[in-house]
């Protein structure tokens, strides 16, 4: 009879408590047919409890397996898409820098009053407004202030907070103001507690002169736009 090699190798690995999935693979024939072999094999219930645990413990690493390659692929994607915006992007011009400021303040900064302020808690946006300011705008160093918010759960890491935002802005601790705890309704649970730093406002000394100068600029483009 054909494949009796095989067929008799397949009982005697299923009497040994070996899987379907494994015998096939061992003797390379479909695991259809060594179903279909070894129908009439009873497994011990030992030999079940260990192919039940194989099973599970296969199936975690495969998931584990999945997962890596599926963060694996996107860190790749990432690194793509910063590589393809860095080239669309190119080399700004100062004009381009003025835009991409103007369109930031547009969106993050006080509009209202004779006030030059922006706030927000994230670093590098912080950073670029600040940058915008001196480069486009000749805003000294002594002209900026700031001032952070944060809820009072975290008043125990007043210093850390206040430390960051410092290295952050690079503006002097002393051109800051006191820091605003806020007592929130509903505390919220963070799960990043302890890389939670608030939000920062940054402002300008003497701020009249740039406010009007910056919601000109604000309106040249907002006219731009439409006219596109």
């Amino acid at each position: 009879m054909a494949k009796t090699k095989e067929r008799n190798l397949a009982l005697k690995f299923r009497r040994e408590g070996k899987s379907i999935k494994d015998i096939a693979r061992k003797i390379r024939v479909s695991k259809g047919t060594v179903s279909l072999w070894c129908r009439d094999v009873f497994l011990s219930e030992s030999q079940i409890v260990k192919l039940r645990e194989k099973m599970i413990k296969g199936g975690y690493e495969g998931r584990l397996k999945g997962a890596r390659m599926q963060y694996e692929q996107r860190l790749e994607r990432e690194k793509e898409f910063r590589e393809h915006g860095l080239k669309k992007i190119g080399r700004l011009s100062e004009r381009d820098f003025l835009i991409a400021g103007t369109a930031l303040y547009w969106g993050e900064g006080q509009k209202k009053g004779r006030e030059v302020r922006v706030s927000n808690s994230d670093p590098e946006l912080i950073r670029f407004i600040i940058n915008w300011f001196k480069k486009i705008w000749g805003v000294t160093s002594d002209r900026l202030t700031a001032f952070i918010i944060i809820n009072k759960v975290h008043k125990r890491r007043l210093k850390k907070v206040e430390g960051y935002w410092v290295k952050v802005t690079n503006i002097p601790k002393k051109q800051f103001t006191k820091t605003t705890l806020i007592n929130a309704k509903n505390r919220k649970n963070y799960s990043n507690f302890s890389d939670h730093y608030g939000t920062l406002t940054v402002r300008i000394r003497k701020p009249v002169l740039l406010h009007h100068q910056i919601i000109g600029s604000i309106k040249g483009l907002n006219r731009k736009i439409k006219n596109i």
